[in-house]
């Protein structure tokens, strides 16, 4: 028999230290063809959801899918994510939580969907990285302020000598749900 991923179980301890903490837990998810979500929220092969329960119903987290119905400009519509395409789960105040490599193959990232006519475009981390077969989950923490000067942080995300798997780069900002900067905690 083969061994269950860690990924599902350690999503929902998130998830449930969210709720326990009176924060809510958000999802960042990388989206291909499987992932059912409304596409026209969807920017750069990714999209952020709210999993709190005064924004979802019938969430149901699964060890493969996460199922939810949510509203989106007032309308009612299911969700459904793949576990194995979260990349992060975390509390929106804080910026807590975990974050998990999702690699997908050319297939998965480029497939037409139906209702738009066209392709979710892969995140730039996704289009440059080769395949791994290992998905190693990081620990996050809140996002640090950033350095006074734009020189002084020039290399502030770049790997140490020895290291070689680099934070997630940074998305671009969206407002106040946006994703905050994932770091990795040793």
């Amino acid at each position: 028999m083969a061994e269950l991923s860690t990924k599902p179980y350690l999503i929902r301890a998130i998830h449930e230290w969210c709720v326990d903490n009176g924060y809510r837990p958000y999802l960042a998810v990388a989206v291909d063809a499987r992932t059912v979500v409304p596409q026209e929220y969807v920017r750069d092969g990714e999209i952020v959801l709210n999993v709190s329960a005064d924004a979802c119903n019938r969430l149901r987290m699964g060890n493969d899918l996460i199922e939810f119905e949510a509203r989106f400009n007032r309308i009612a519509r299911q969700i459904s994510i793949p576990v194995e395409n979260v990349t992060a789960v975390y509390a929106a105040e804080t910026g807590q939580g975990m974050a998990f490599e999702v690699e997908l193959s050319a297939e998965e990232a480029s497939p037409e969907d139906g209702a738009t006519g066209h392709a979710p475009a892969p995140t730039a981390a996704q289009a440059g990285r080769p395949a791994r077969a290992a998905r190693r989950p990081m620990l996050v923490e809140a996002p640090q302020p950033a350095p006074a000067s734009a020189d002084a942080g020039a290399n502030a995300g770049e790997p140490k000598a020895g290291e070689s798997d680099p934070s997630p780069p940074e998305p671009p900002a969206q407002g106040a749900s946006a994703r905050p900067k994932l770091t990795r905690i040793k």
